[in-house]
Order: structure tokens, then C-alpha cells, then sequence
């Protein structure tokens, strides 16, 4: 077992460092004031498109796709820490083009588009033009459950009539989202459960698709614009079907892997950097006549986060190994695991990180309350805790019968 980083994967990860501490942290006031002086609090800021640009221009563009044609051809354990050093600040990822919900619904078209959808959805997105959304969740149903999703695909002619509600789909309230990929069942009484669902492109301009609300996170408006949305006899045409009717579900299966991996270590950047800034933190804030880092709880905290994140990072980097070198099916007990531990890792970590910095650790001074926020979301996204510990549960029991 071998998931040391390679000689390609270091040198990145010195480069995409240096980008973040040169151009993104140094950035982040200007991000939330050109945000605040917007009247669209889904405004695609002026500092992200001009960081975009000499990202672009460094070659720190498209790291997480593995298809040379598309991306840098990294593997999934090579990805990792890059995606790792983009989760130090919630927003950094787009500058790199490598923002979900677009990673996932750029390696689904890479995957199983066909020219023509390539053509029309893929290269803006891999160009960094247009931003796309992912509409899977239901606010009717127990979405953790996809065989529950009731938006309907009934096919007419050469067209698909969609008809149903979504919510959380990320992205779909900015601008810039011009295209979703749809989860729908074209097969409602179908025998098999995982065949009745299929994956459509719905263009946002689609008459009949309408935004209902963006949805905020604990009070606050998210920048990436998390919409409910209606689907009213929309109409689409058959050429928009991904893969075959019936893919949706094993489609879905794919995108969510090495998705859960970037997920996963992006929080334990988030986490990394939050510890870091609770121990700068606590050397310099003096309480009761000596600095805070010599109080013993203090210390049990930074000590306790430095090992959970460590222990987090391995199993995440051996997850990462195990799908390139296994593959999916044998790595999925672990990407459950990651997907348990990494988001209550950040929420833990960042929520002693804010204990430290007082009031200053829940304002918009510091990155941790949308860390904090970002991590206690990430515990539904893609699956449930609960979920997963299921799934590791089950595999576990059949392990230990044999």
C-alpha cells in the first residue's frame, strides 16, 4: 500500500500553495465587500474572474479531471491535496475551475456525453464561461433514498416533459448557471428501483423551469446561490438524455466517488487552516495574565485537532488510492467512512477554532463561520452520516459472517 504524494503531485501542490498565499487569502476581504456591494447577492465577484485568468495562465486550470483530453490527467490520490489546499478558503476552488457542483457535472459529460453535448456543455464549462447545477434532491421525499425521487421524465415524440420540484441545487440561483443535469424517474413502474431514474441537460432557459426561492444556510445567504426549483411541462429534447434511460442512478453512483473524495479534503484544508488559525490565535491573545495558548484546555484542543486531522487525511489519501488502483466498488467502504469523518472533522476543528477567537470566530472577519457552515452542510450533501454508516454497517456485518 503506497499513497505517498508523487514528484508530479508535490510540485503542484507547492504551486497551487503559493497561488493561495499570494493571491487568494490576501483576496478574501475584497471577495465579501464585492459581494456587499452588489444589489444580487449571487454577484459573481470581479476578484474571482481576475484570479481565474492568471490561474488559467499559471496551468493551475482543470486539476480534478483525470481525462487527459479535458483536464491534467491527474489521478485521484494525486488530486487530493490539491484539493485539500483549495478548501483553506471556501470559495478558492472556482478559481482553479474546479468547483463542484461543475467537477461532477463536467466528468459526467466527459464521461457519458455524447459529441454533440460536449460540444454545446462541456467546453464552456471547462473554459470557465458558464457554471451548471446538480437538481437531485426533493423537498417532498427522502432524497437520501434516490429510488424516492418523483420528478417526472415522460417521453413525447422526439421530447421529454419534465414535471416535478427540486431543492438545494447548487449554483442554479447565480447567473452564470446556464445548464443542469436532472435526476428524474422516465420509468416510474419499472421493476428494478435503480433503473427507473435517468439524467437529462435542462438548460435554466427552458420554459417551464423556474427558480421558486434560493434557500439560505443557517440564516445566511450562500454566494453559490442553493435554489428551489419548479419543473412545469418542460420540455426538452430527447438528444439531452445522458447515457441510456435507466443510467441515472449507476450515473449518479459515478459522479459521487471521487466527488466525495475532493469534498473530504477540502474540509480537511478548511480544517488545517482553522487550526492554524487558532493557534496564531492563541500566541498572541493574552487572558488572564498569560497568552491563551498556555491554557491547558487551549492546548488540549490544538492537540486534538492536529491528530484527528491527520487521521482523517490518511484514510481519505488511502480511499483516494484504493479507487485508482482497485477501483470504485472496492474503495466504497472507505469512501464512506471519508465521507462520515471529514465534514464532522471540520465542524469540530473550526468550531474550536471560533471558541478561541470569541465573538471575532462567528462574524464575517475570519473564514470560520462559513467553514463551520460549510462542514455542518456537507454532513446531508451527498449523503446523510447516517447513511454511510449504514452502508459500512451492512458491509461490515457480511465481512464478519463469512
Amino acid at each position: 500500500m503506497e499513497f505517498a504524494y508523487s514528484e508530479k503531485s508535490r510540485a503542484l501542490i507547492e504551486r497551487v500553495s503559493a497561488f493561495m498565499e499570494r493571491y487568494v487569502y490576501p483576496s478574501e476581504r475584497v471577495y465579501h465587500e464585492q459581494i456587499a456591494a452588489s444589489d444580487d447577492p449571487f454577484h459573481h465577484t470581479e476578484i474571482v474572474d481576475e484570479l481565474k485568468q492568471r490561474a488559467k495562465a499559471e496551468g493551475l486550470w482543470n486539476l480534478f479531471l483525470p481525462d487527459t483530453r479535458y483536464g491534467a490527467g491527474l489521478t485521484n490520490l494525486e488530486y487530493a491535496p490539491l484539493a485539500e489546499q483549495m478548501g483553506r478558503a471556501p470559495w478558492a476552488s472556482e478559481v482553479f475551475n474546479c468547483a463542484a457542483p461543475d467537477t461532477g457535472n463536467m466528468e459526467i459529460l466527459a464521461q457519458f456525453g455524447t459529441q454533440e453535448q460536449r460540444d454545446r456543455w462541456l467546453q464552456p464549462l471547462l473554459a470557465g464561461e458558464i457554471r451548471s447545477g446538480f437538481a437531485m434532491t426533493e423537498p417532498d421525499v427522502a432524497s437520501s433514498d434516490a429510488t424516492n425521487i418523483q420528478l417526472t421524465m415522460r417521453r413525447e415524440g422526439d421530447e421529454y416533459v419534465l414535471d416535478g420540484r427540486k431543492w438545494w441545487t447548487t449554483g442554479a440561483a447565480r447567473p452564470r448557471c446556464k445548464v443542469l443535469i436532472v435526476m428524474g424517474k422516465t420509468d416510474p413502474e419499472g421493476a428494478d428501483p435503480h433503473r427507473q431514474q435517468s439524467m437529462l441537460l435542462v438548460p435554466m432557459a427552458t420554459p417551464g423551469v423556474s427558480i421558486v426561492r434560493s434557500l439560505p444556510v443557517f440564516g445566511y445567504t450562500d454566494n453559490e446561490g442553493h435554489a428551489e426549483l419548479r419543473f412545469e411541462q418542460a420540455r426538452v429534447p430527447v438528444s439531452n438524455l445522458l447515457g441510456a434511460e435507466g443510467d441515472g442512478f449507476a450515473i449518479a453512483q459515478a459522479r459521487l466517488g471521487p466527488g466525495r473524495i475532493h469534498h473530504c479534503m477540502r474540509c480537511i484544508g478548511g480544517a488545517q487552516r482553522a487550526l492554524e488559525l487558532m493557534c496564531a490565535r492563541a500566541t498572541a491573545r493574552v487572558a488572564f495574565g498569560k497568552p491563551l495558548a498556555e491554557q491547558g484546555v487551549i492546548q488540549q484542543w490544538i492537540a486534538d485537532s492536529a491528530i484527528e486531522i491527520e487521521q482523517a487525511r490518511l484514510l481519505t489519501l488511502k480511499a483516494a488510492w484504493m479507487i485508482d488502483t482497485l477501483d470504485k466498488k472496492a474503495a466504497q467502504d472507505h469512501i464512506a467512512m471519508i465521507k462520515v469523518v471529514a465534514p464532522s472533522l471540520l465542524t469540530r476543528v473550526t468550531d474550536r477554532a471560533i471558541q478561541v477567537f470569541g465573538a471575532a470566530g462567528v462574524s464575517d472577519d475570519t473564514p470560520l463561520a462559513a467553514l463551520y457552515a460549510g462542514g455542518r452542510t456537507l454532513r446531508l450533501a451527498d449523503g446523510p452520516d447516517e447513511v454511510h454508516r449504514r452502508a459500512i454497517a451492512r458491509s461490515t456485518l457480511r465481512r464478519m459472517a463469512h
